[in-house]
């Protein structure tokens, strides 16, 4: 186990060296907080959410119609006006434009709302990952509590797109080779970048299994949405921040891609666009798993929002109903330069729920948001107060959704009669 953790450690100090090269520079904190999002009513109907959607609005009589009311808004505000995306999931254009200070964000939004041009105005809020770095603690993989080889024989995920949302992920990893489907950059014009904790979070939820290399991912078979969201403010650090615009961007890229799940491994304060857009995809049926925020009395922002899926480790203490737990330490999974760590947190204890996720709706496509909630959940552990679900029974999950069993088949089967 030493010489495993000595390995694990010798790979990140090489994915350090690797990240030295130079890059273009993070978003500056301090200028996304003095940013305000302008939302007009959207384009004509006929622009449709294809590929090309954002570049032939971007290039359209309509869109330079906006930009122009946009340019008209911020010249009145004193503001300037940085972007604009187009937001067809809601029928709405936003617009991105930099106040001169921080204390100007709210009277401004203030006075925008009240312009009958502009259908809503709110302040640029930030987000952060949750994860808690690399410590190496004792591996205790979800593999061997979740008796994943055995979920493997029945379900690997095969069928199913999962949207991560996060900073940048190493897609040329030997254990991620060919896992995503598409990466999109939505934080800035630059190329798309590894980052550490997207790495991770994609490792946990889609390596490849069988393969002789790593780990196996909780759903090897899903296919990956890498959104790279976030950004790392240092390139030494897993630790990384999102805008509201960033994840909104990336949501409707999830949204037209039709992914059944979209994994949230992040938090920040409640946001009406991303509510917005988080409404549509639950209307939809779309599955969406969210980080419980330890620090946030409420479990943080998505993951106490009505219909997310909210999760934490073993021993996190939160007041939040419905919560899910999963093993949130020594979790091993993919860092960038090709190697392997140790990660712990809710953020990781969340992608392996996402992927838990994909591996019940290959085996019941039609499943429900209840019955899949119902699946997951558990019976509080007696003699706590408050009381406190317990940890995810993924072989009783498997058999209250799809009816049969996988894997600790008298659980299961006890399960199954108490479901009934």
């Amino acid at each position: 186990m030493r010489w495993l953790a000595l390995l694990a450690l010798c790979c990140v100090a090489l994915a350090g060296c690797a990240a030295g090269a130079v890059r273009p520079a993070a978003p500056d904190t301090a200028q996304e907080r003095a940013r305000i999002l302008v939302m007009l009513r959207a384009a004509p109907p006929h622009f449709l959410p294809l590929d090309s959607y954002a570049g032939q609005y971007q290039s359209s009589p309509d869109h330079e119609a906006h930009r122009r009311v946009a340019m008209q808004l911020a010249r009145k505000h004193g503001l300037v006006l940085v972007t604009d995306w187009p937001m067809p999931a809601l029928g709405l254009d936003c617009f991105v434009m930099q106040a001169p200070r921080q204390d100007a964000v709210m009277p401004t939004v203030l006075a925008l709302t009240a312009d009958k041009r502009v259908e809503s105005a709110e302040p640029m809020q930030l987000f952060h990952v949750l994860g808690k770095g690399d410590p190496l603690y004792s591996l205790q993989p979800a593999a061997r509590a979740w008796h994943l080889s055995e979920l493997h024989a029945v379900s690997t995920g095969k069928g199913q797109v999962i949207a991560e949302l996060d900073s940048g992920v190493e897609l040329a990893h030997p254990d991620l080779a060919r896992q995503a489907t598409q990466a999109r950059n939505f934080v800035d014009d630059g190329d798309y970048r590894a980052e550490a904790h997207g790495t991770e979070v994609a490792g946990i939820l889609v390596a490849q299994a069988d393969n002789g290399i790593g780990i196996a991912g909780i759903a090897p078979d899903a296919r990956l949405l890498a959104l790279r969201a976030c950004w790392q403010e240092r390139p030494e650090a897993s630790a990384a921040v999102c805008s509201s615009f960033t994840l909104a961007k990336a949501l409707q890229f999830a949204l037209e891609r039709r992914a059944q799940i979209i994994n949230l491994s992040l938090a920040g304060p409640r946001d009406r666009l991303l509510e917005r857009l988080l409404d549509v995809a639950l209307a939809h049926r779309v599955t969406v798993v969210g980080a419980l925020d330890e620090t946030a009395a409420d479990g943080g922002f998505p993951a106490a929002y009505p219909g997310v899926l909210a999760v934490a480790g073993e021993h996190a203490a939160s007041p939040l109903k419905g919560l899910l737990r999963a093993p949130d330490e020594g979790i091993p999974t993919t860092v960038p330069g090709g190697g392997f760590g140790f990660v712990d947190g809710s953020s990781f204890a969340a992608a392996e729920v996402s992927g838990l996720v994909a591996l019940l709706r290959q085996l019941s496509p039609a499943i429900r948001p209840e019955a899949l909630l119902d699946a997951l959940s558990a019976a509080p552990t007696p003699g706590l107060d408050p009381p406190r679900s317990a940890m995810i029974d993924a072989c009783a999950a498997v058999a209250r959704a799809s009816g049969r069993c996988a894997c600790d088949c008298r659980a299961a089967s006890a399960s199954m009669s108490v479901a009934r």
